[in-house]
């Protein structure tokens, strides 16, 4: 069994497009950061790759496919000595690269669950999986550049498409594994799903749709704890011991209170 998006050329291509993209926006942010040529491809094969290395160290897939296929390798290195000269231009592509990136996100999330769940792993497992290879790259390549990672400063959606696209991603593939689905239709369905997460990444972004944080309150609902305070419990034989502050009926000390 293959994942369904792996084993069609046309599909392949675009994961290798979008390999190549995601090196791109992993390249600019060392750019960014007037980091040197070395430091830009290797940006741009982790912010690329990183996610399913992890993914396939986690499942005990060895060697992982980011050092291990060439053609994914030498596309994210590439993509990081290319941002070394097209930089400006990659830079004012702004709804371009943030399409292609989304179009990465729902990729690796697919094919991150879809190989998981072929190696045997539960549901939650394999949802997992898919979002480590969605996202785990650009959360190692903010920590190397020492930046807050993207997954946590962009308050737009950007999680929560990629677990929505595990989630579904999940239901396809048991539909498979019990023989409801062919792999004609698991074709369409997972490319349906990538094309779910883009939608909803670039809505997001489009409308300024955020998830809500903390509710602001002024007021709590607690009692005030001052009337509970005692005075500290004074052992018998201590120098300063009173009688007076010792309760005989519960051992404690008193609260003239």
């Amino acid at each position: 069994m293959t994942v369904a998006l792996e084993s069609n050329s046309f599909f392949m291509g675009i994961e290798y497009f979008a390999i190549f993209c995601s090196g791109l926006m992993g390249g600019l942010c060392a750019v960014r950061k007037n980091y040197d040529l070395f430091t830009m491809m290797i940006t741009a094969w982790l912010t690329a790759l990183a996610g399913g290395i992890i993914r396939d160290v986690m499942l005990g897939a060895l060697p992982p496919v980011g050092i291990a296929d060439k053609g994914f390798v030498m596309t994210a290195l590439g993509s990081g000595f290319a941002i070394a000269f097209i930089h400006p231009e990659v830079d004012k592509l702004k709804w371009s690269m943030l399409t292609i990136d989304a179009l990465s996100v729902g990729l690796f999330a697919v094919n991150g669950t879809s190989k998981a769940i072929i190696m045997g792993t539960s549901g939650m497992t394999a949802v997992f999986m898919g979002m480590f290879t969605a996202l785990g790259g650009g959360l190692i390549r903010d920590m190397l550049l020492n930046d807050v990672p993207m997954v946590i400063r962009d308050r737009h959606w950007y999680a929560i498409p990629s677990a929505v696209g595990c989630v579904l991603t999940v239901f396809v593939c048991r539909g498979v594994q019990y023989g409801w689905l062919n792999f004609t239709a698991e074709v369409v369905l997972d490319s349906s799903i990538v094309v779910v997460v883009v939608v909803m990444r670039l809505l997001s972004v489009k409308f300024n749709i955020m998830l809500p944080g903390a509710v602001k309150r002024h007021n709590t609902y607690l009692p005030s704890q001052s009337k509970y305070l005692r005075r500290p419990i004074v052992h018998p034989q201590a120098d300063d011991f009173q009688a007076d502050d010792f309760d005989n009926e519960t051992g404690e000390g008193r609260d003239d209170d």
